[in-house]
């Protein structure tokens, strides 16, 4: 499988859970707006790790 098929499968599975979650479990508006916060964030620099943009520090050296 190539990377960005890979990236793309792996973007769309987050979203549906994100969707998942937003759609059936009840949970007050602020804490659903940071979550919805994490998730695109953790995206991001996943992304950005991916791509050599940004490196994620690592506990081993």
């Amino acid at each position: 499988m190539t990377p960005l098929i890979h990236v793309v499968l792996v973007l769309i599975v987050v979203g549906v859970l994100l969707w998942l979650v937003n759609s059936y479990i009840p949970m007050a508006s602020s804490i659903k707006s940071i979550l919805n916060l994490v998730v695109v964030i953790v995206v991001i620099l996943w992304l950005l790790s991916i791509f050599g943009i940004f490196t994620l520090p690592s506990r081993y050296g």
